[in-house]
């Protein structure tokens, strides 16, 4: 695709092809097209329920039709991770089916996505295929939101599990009467106990200063689907046979330890989107954050969140062709290798910051930070480039989600450098989206939302029945 001229360029990545602008670049070919089509992409989860995505393509004999691929492929792969399946059906591109088979199979180039969506999310094999009666009928349109979050009634719980530190709260009637934060390493550490003994551990802290217990709460990084964690970097360590015997059931044991009570666990990108729209008071909420990834959450209009995965990190956001790969998924262009720690070290090199190749991204997040408040130049074009990077994604994330407010934290967000990403992302905005701009606005939490807001959301995630009030 030639005809794209982002109107502004990111200073350490000029060769950066914004998916937003190579999209719309495809719509304006299939919009002059007189044989164009309607396709429909279809995700099936595990349990039958499904959500459809329409988009229009041109015709299978245009010219240009090798675009197609690219175009279906992309989104595809941006449907997966943010909605979540293990069958993807195509209606209205019949010819696309096996190429896609072949680029979505166990030895394709997306080998990755195949065995997470597969086998390691939704326990069954996953596939593409050419929509028809048969497969249709056997799937549901399943709901966009969940019934969970927003109830601050009675004594609750919340807790969220990060990678260097877990965090509690106890709170009676929505008001926190505890709150603490203790330090772990779990991601080196290869004996379930220690993970499941650190959750009880803030349980217990929590409930002494409860008459009672109500209900818990909690979030944490990785894909967790009816209280079971599937995939989460938290227990990379831990053996696949320990996986199956003690974590991927512990949140559901630690509830029947705690007599059954309401107990919810899901992603922490979720449950950081729900604490902003319950501190803004505005729904519509896509919060991103940019730390050792790049994690993502979204609130419905509604005020409810999803059932989806918005792992934001496996997302395309760049089309080039040789685009910066991810060395966990091997795919090219994805979010975690523009919007996170990874994103920074990346384009410190281009900078010229000269980092050995020994030295931790975490220390080298640091450095950049340190040469920013000391006003180095170089360190602002990472924080511009990033900036740019971001603004032309977002218009790429309207076009898949109902959009009032971006929440934006995490490290790389952290100081001045935080604030020069935000005006650049908004001057993208400006420049090339004016009507989406208009209506988007930009945040950072507040202090009080840092200190209890993720706490606060994962103890609303359950509701409390009128019997056990």
């Amino acid at each position: 695709m030639t005809d794209i001229r982002p109107k502004i360029t990111p200073p350490l990545d000029p060769a950066f092809v914004p998916a937003s602008l190579w999209t719309r670049a495809y719509g304006r070919l299939v919009a002059n097209d007189n044989g164009a089509r309607d396709v429909e992409i279809t995700l099936v989860r595990g349990d039958g329920g499904r959500t459809t995505h329409r988009t229009r393509a041109l015709a299978a004999g245009h010219p240009r039709a090798a675009l197609t691929l690219r175009h279906i492929e992309r989104m595809i792969k941006f449907l997966l991770w943010q909605r979540g399946g293990c069958r993807v059906l195509i209606a209205g591109a019949d010819e696309l089916v096996e190429p896609l088979k072949r680029i979505y199979g166990a030895q394709g180039e997306r080998a990755f996505d195949c065995e997470m969506m597969g086998a390691k999310i939704y326990g069954n094999p996953f596939e593409v295929a050419r929509a028809d009666e048969s497969n249709a009928a056997s799937a549901f349109e399943s709901q966009d939101e969940l019934s969970v979050g927003g109830h601050l009634d009675g004594c609750r719980i919340g807790f969220d599990l990060g990678g260097s530190d877990r965090k509690v709260a106890a709170l009676i009637d929505g008001r926190v009467v505890f709150s603490e934060e203790i330090p772990w390493s779990p991601y080196f550490e290869k004996d379930p106990s220690y993970h499941i003994d650190g959750v009880q551990d803030l349980l217990v802290r929590a409930a002494a200063h409860l008459p009672r217990v109500d209900a818990i709460g909690g979030s944490s990084a990785g894909v967790y689907v009816n209280n079971e964690v599937r995939v989460a970097s938290l227990f990379r360590n831990i053996t696949p046979e320990l996986f199956e015997k003690k974590i991927r059931r512990m949140f559901p044991d630690l509830r029947e330890r705690w007599g059954g009570v309401p107990f919810e666990v899901v992603n922490d990108g979720e449950v950081t989107a729900l604490a902003g729209s319950m501190f803004m008071k505005d729904n519509a909420v896509l919060g991103v954050s940019m730390g050792t990834s790049q994690a993502g959450g979204y609130v419905t209009t509604k005020g409810g969140i999803t059932p989806w995965l918005n792992e934001l990190a496996f997302v395309p956001v760049d089309y080039r062709e040789d685009a910066p790969r991810d060395e966990w998924s091997g795919d090219g262009g994805c979010g975690v290798q523009y919007f996170s720690q990874q994103g920074v070290a990346r384009l410190a090199r281009a900078a010229g910051f000269g980092f050995p190749e020994t030295m931790p991204m975490p220390e080298q997040l640091e450095a950049v930070q340190e040469a920013m408040k000391k006003a180095d130049p170089r360190a602002r074009a990472i924080y511009e480039t990033v900036g740019d990077c971001f603004g032309y994604s977002l218009a790429h994330y309207a076009d898949f989600y109902e959009l009032r407010n971006i929440l934006i934290l995490g490290r790389v967000t952290s100081g001045e450098g935080g604030r020069v990403i935000i005006d650049r992302a908004r001057a993208v905005l400006d420049a090339e989206f004016p009507e989406l701009s208009s209506r988007l606005a930009l945040r950072t939490p507040g202090e009080q939302e840092k200190r209890h807001g993720q706490a606060i959301a994962a103890a609303s995630l359950p509701a409390i029945t009128d019997m056990q009030k």
